[in-house]
């Protein structure tokens, strides 16, 4: 059985190269090697745009067309929707009672937004809370992976922390110990002094690559001895410290993406107006990259220039082959081509990639019910799974009656 890999977007509208390039791009391959499950994150666009309701509907459908536009394959992953599963709601609400307010406050992205957002009003318990909805989003999959950028790794961290914290409070039956040491008295007692030297070193003295080495031999003795799957999630919850593991805790999984800038060399951003969107017009994008700045001490067309001043060069890096980039970079920096005929192969490169896009997107705007019927698939698949891990999250917490 492949591992599974979770993430999602926020539905802002149709998407850009920006999104293709830094996360999208990296779903793709994804997809071949992982159980992948990709959810339309509308709830979570919610926190910071609760007043923009007219548009959430056809922000929705317009990504996931750019989702299998791009690539993405509903035979081969699941794509949903976050608001038709009210099992995340309910998951969300349920870790929240034990989940402390501070964790929630020093989430880096909480201040980052709150300053880059000023405009907007986002003293909301929502946007307070939205690290914690997105860890019930995780771990209701129980994925072992979530693809992500190194800043993001403190929303993967927290996710971590809520599992381990509701696994100690609610992964222990009052039979714990007695059922912990019937499994383990099935094992061969050196593997039994092994696991126990494993589990001190990994909860006396954080050592992680002990849980690990604790946790490949509990694999390695699964269905051996009479020891069953049953026992060894007990075994594996001794060996954290906690009880039995009913949240999994996921990893990040960092895999190489490519940052693109915008047209103006920040980030790109719909918001800043510096943006190409995947499918947008080739005429369009010809005439936003000929108004691209170049580097700005090149006043004249004799004049030299330096590449690294110029955000033309970022868009060359990533769409241009090793001998173009020289052909670029030696003609700038002598003066010899001049910066229309630097963006040329960038228009011809974006327009060959955009092509296979558009290409694809047309029959799903010739007929919208094609995408409805794919999330549709998709939001039942991904249900069956939700509503198994909150009977287990009920069982535990002692709500199945």
């Amino acid at each position: 059985m492949r591992a599974r890999v979770l993430s999602g977007m926020r539905p802002t509208g149709a998407l850009h190269l920006g999104h293709y390039h830094g996360a999208l791009k990296n779903w793709v391959r994804l997809q071949h090697a992982y159980d992948s499950f990709f959810f339309v994150a509308d709830w979570h666009a919610l926190t910071t745009h609760y007043q923009d309701r007219d548009v959430i509907e056809r922000n929705v459908y317009d990504m996931v067309i750019d989702w299998i536009a791009a690539g993405l394959d509903p035979d081969l992953c699941t794509i949903f929707i976050q608001s038709r599963l009210p099992e995340h709601a309910e998951l969300f609400t349920l870790l929240a009672m034990g989940t402390p307010l501070g964790w929630l406050e020093r989430v880096p992205t909480y201040k980052d937004q709150i300053e880059h957002l000023s405009e907007r009003d986002l003293a909301t318990y929502g946007f307070l809370g939205y690290p914690l909805l997105q860890a019930a989003d995780i771990l209701i999959y129980k994925a072992a992976f979530v693809p992500v950028g190194e800043d993001q790794d403190s929303h993967v961290e927290l996710t971590r922390e809520v599992a381990r914290r509701f696994n100690h409070l609610y992964g222990r039956s009052p039979r714990f110990e007695a059922d912990v040491a019937a499994a383990l008295a099935k094992l061969p007692p050196e593997q039994r002094g092994l696991l126990e030297r494993q589990r001190r070193q990994f909860v006396q003295d954080g050592d992680v690559a002990a849980l690990g080495n604790g946790e490949a031999l509990l694999r390695a003795q699964a269905g051996r001895h009479g020891f069953t799957a049953e026992d060894a999630e007990l075994v594996q919850g001794h060996l954290k410290g906690s009880g039995r593991t009913v949240l999994h805790e996921p990893q990040a999984l960092h895999t190489e993406v490519t940052k693109l800038p915008g047209l103006d060399g920040q980030k790109m951003s719909k918001s800043y107006g510096n943006a190409i969107e995947m499918r947008e017009e080739p005429a369009q994008v010809e005439a936003k990259i000929r108004r691209m700045p170049t580097d700005p001490q090149r006043v004249r067309r004799t004049d030299a220039g330096d590449p690294a001043r110029c955000p033309v060069w970022q868009f060359h890096k990533v769409y241009s082959d090793a001998a173009a980039q020289q052909w670029a970079h030696d003609g700038c920096t002598t003066a010899g081509i001049g910066c229309l005929d630097c963006k040329q192969p960038v228009i011809d490169a974006i327009l060959r990639e955009q092509q296979p896009w558009r290409e694809r997107a047309e029959q799903y705007l010739a007929n919208p019910k094609q995408v409805h019927w794919i999330v549709e698939m998709g939001t039942e698949r991904a249900r069956t799974v939700a509503r198994q891990t909150m009977k287990d999250v009920r069982d535990v917490m002692g709500l199945s009656y």
